[in-house]
């Protein structure tokens, strides 16, 4: 097979004898997995969402993927985009994150450490953190019914200084004081 098409077209064709494993190989080995079982082909547009999902850091949103891909110079629709990343969940590859109605997020959680997420209700601002005491306080937790942690989802909401001073401002309540 020395001429078989090369799935993932932004990354360098390696010559088969000089292939070394890349860390996202295995990932695809996953993905390509679950689509079998499904019935499901690993079409060049799946490849190349897997490609894509698995450059993000941190968090993502479904438009974000749609404008990279497009300026990379690849066609494609917000469906295919929202239907891949469903497999991509199911697979075990990516989770969806939902901070309110609005709009949900992202993150590739295959290989990589889990972060939690401190969230304004007041301005959306979404910042992420990993804690070690939250990690050993779940397993803790874990451990005391019997169970084995395998991830967690730990969401904060609040009101963030500037979302006091945004919402002190639409409710007419300005801080400034009157002599």
């Amino acid at each position: 097979m020395p001429d078989a098409p090369h799935i993932l077209p932004n990354l360098p064709k390696i010559a088969a004898s000089q292939r070394t494993a890349l860390p996202y190989e295995p990932v695809c080995a996953v993905f390509r997995r679950y689509l079998h079982d499904q019935k499901l082909k690993f079409t060049p547009e799946r490849a190349m969402m897997l490609d894509a999902v698995l450059r993000k850091t941190g968090l993502f949103e479904p438009e974000q993927l749609v404008d990279d891909l497009k300026a990379l110079g690849h066609r494609v629709s917000r469906a295919t985009v929202y239907r891949t990343l469903s497999h991509l969940q199911d697979a075990g590859i990516v989770k969806q994150v939902f901070f309110d109605n609005r709009q949900s997020y992202y993150e590739v959680i295959v290989g990589r450490e889990t972060h939690d997420y401190l969230i304004c209700v007041a301005t959306g601002r979404v910042i992420e953190f990993s804690s070690e005491r939250l990690r050993k306080l779940r397993d803790d937790i874990c451990r005391e019914h019997g169970y084995e942690a395998l991830s967690h989802q730990f969401h904060i909401f609040g009101i963030s200084p500037e979302g006091r001073k945004a919402t002190s401002k639409t409710n007419g309540v300005e801080s400034s004081k009157s002599v």
